[in-house]
């Protein structure tokens, strides 16, 4: 049974528990319900031992369920240069999943 471990996805790194939500970068290809298996564990803490990996450890992997996807809030990019009347007005919204470590 898994105590905690730190796992890494979308180049960022979680701490994670059983029951425990949060949200990581969109993964391609899944949907609300289904789960996902996560297999970069670079620390596995089962209560007894801690185990260290160099950088991930092998046979070893956490797996969690998709319980939403959305997109996050407007990020606005401008752009000015002075002198040239030049300004330039984008934005995008960055797309998460929201999970929940099952095992």
């Amino acid at each position: 049974m898994m105590k905690s471990a730190i796992i890494e996805t979308g180049g960022k790194q979680y701490r994670v528990s059983p029951g425990k939500t949060f949200t990581i970068e969109k993964i391609i290809g899944k949907k609300a319900g289904e789960s996902v298996v996560f297999d970069k564990v670079l620390l596995f803490d089962d209560g007894k031992e801690v185990k260290v990996g160099m950088p991930y450890l092998d046979g070893v992997s956490v797996e969690a369920v998709v319980e939403k996807e959305g997109k996050g809030k407007k990020v606005l990019i401008v752009q000015y240069k002075s002198k040239t009347r030049m300004r330039r007005k984008r934005g995008h919204r960055q797309p998460f999943m929201k999970t929940k470590i099952s095992a």
